[in-house]
C-alpha cells in the first residue's frame, strides 16, 4: 500500500461525535506527500476533564473554530479514493461516522486499515504492548507528542509504511 491517508481524530468527550481535532497525513508512491492538521468545534460542545488531560485541548482552544463540515469541505477531496489508515481504526472510523451522521452528511464509505491489528499480527508477543507509542517507537519513529492529532497520523502512516509494504 503506496497511496493512502493515515488519520487520527481527538475528541472532545465521550461522544464519537464530540470531534475536536483531526490530523492527516496523505502518502502518494510510498513518501509523505501532505500533513493536514484542524482543531474542530466540537458536537456536544462540552470538554470532559478526562479527554483534556489526554490531549491538553479546552472548549477555549476550538470555541471560534469551524464545525466538523466546514472543516471537512476543506479535507474531503484530497483524501478522495484513499483507502484510510488509523491506530486502533474502530475508534477513529466510528467518530468519522458519528460526525458524519451528526450533521445528517452522506458518508461516502470509507476503507479503514488498522495498523494496531496489523502490529499485533505482524510482531506476535515482541512489543510489550501495542499502543500507538509503542509500536511507533519499535517502527523508529519518536512520537514525542502524543494525543495530538497531526503527530499521531504521522506515527501511524510510519507505522504502515514499515508494516504495511513489508521489504
Amino acid at each position: 500500500m503506496n497511496d493512502f491517508a493515515a488519520i487520527d481524530f481527538e475528541t472532545a468527550n465521550y461522544y464519537p461525535s464530540s470531534v475536536c481535532s483531526v490530523g492527516i497525513v496523505i502518502v502518494h508512491d510510498g513518501q509523505i506527500a501532505e500533513k493536514i492538521y484542524h482543531l474542530i468545534r466540537p458536537e456536544p460542545e462540552w470538554y470532559s476533564r478526562f479527554n483534556t488531560q489526554i490531549h491538553g485541548l479546552t472548549a477555549a482552544d476550538t470555541a471560534n473554530e469551524k464545525v466538523f463540515p466546514y472543516v471537512w469541505e476543506e479535507i474531503a477531496s484530497k483524501i478522495e479514493n484513499l483507502p484510510l489508515v488509523a491506530h486502533n481504526s474502530s475508534f477513529d472510523e466510528r467518530c468519522l461516522r458519528a460526525v458524519y451522521s451528526t450533521y445528517q452528511m452522506d458518508y461516502p464509505d470509507y476503507e479503514f486499515y488498522c495498523t494496531c491489528k496489523a502490529s499485533r499480527k505482524m510482531f506476535g508477543k515482541i512489543l510489550p504492548n501495542y499502543q500507538l507509542h509503542t509500536v511507533a517507537e519499535y517502527c523508529g519513529f519518536d512520537l514525542a507528542n502524543h494525543h495530538h492529532a497531526l503527530y499521531d497520523a504521522e506515527a501511524c502512516a510510519w507505522i504502515a509504511l514499515k508494516i504495511l509494504n513489508p521489504v
